[in-house]
């Protein structure tokens, strides 16, 4: 969907200049989940974009929680969290990834999801796509497939979406931001 389409999404999207540091533009979708219309049509709008049948909607902790499990019931699919390192109880299987400085880890319950599932990833925004690429990789690893995902924000500059295209994935983004 091309972002001309989803002005309405996008003028619902705050930007709070210097946050969390001098330079960054952050893109605040709290703006957008206070409004009713906004957050029915980012939903129906990212559902838009599912291709095929789904077993899984896959959200990131935690913005993507916010949007899984609304289109999940849509799809008729279960939801299937993926948390930061230590915050899910019982058996878990990992995935680290670089961050700016070090790295750090996400997980999912070892029996979250059965192999050949396939599931959808999503999340409320894509930078560079380095949490996005370890949630593909960990589902990956527990079997599952994966071939979308959907996000309600791109920063295109920041070059995630390619990377995730790159991986084999099926991206799409309600609107795009350029700079970071």
């Amino acid at each position: 969907m091309d972002g001309a389409a989803n002005e309405d999404i996008r003028r619902r999207i705050r930007t709070i200049p210097d946050f969390p540091k001098p330079g960054i533009q952050f893109r605040d979708i709290t703006t957008l989940l206070l409004d009713p219309e906004g957050l029915s049509l980012s939903v129906e709008r990212m559902l838009e974009q599912v291709e095929g049948e789904i077993d899984l909607v896959a959200g990131i902790e935690a913005r993507g929680f916010v949007f899984a499990p609304a289109i999940a019931l849509a799809l008729g699919a279960g939801v299937l969290l993926i948390r930061k390192d230590g915050k899910l109880p019982g058996a878990t299987i990992a995935e680290d990834y670089a961050l700016e400085y070090g790295s750090d880890r996400i997980t999912i319950h070892a029996d979250a999801c059965a192999p050949g599932a396939k599931v959808l990833l999503v999340d409320d925004l894509i930078a560079t796509g380095g949490t996005a690429r370890a949630a593909v990789r960990l589902l990956r690893k527990a079997g599952a497939t994966v071939e979308q995902a959907a996000f309600v924000i791109d920063l295109p500059d920041l070059g995630g979406a390619e990377a995730l295209r790159s991986d084999g994935i099926r991206v799409s983004a309600l609107v795009a931001f350029d700079g970071d």
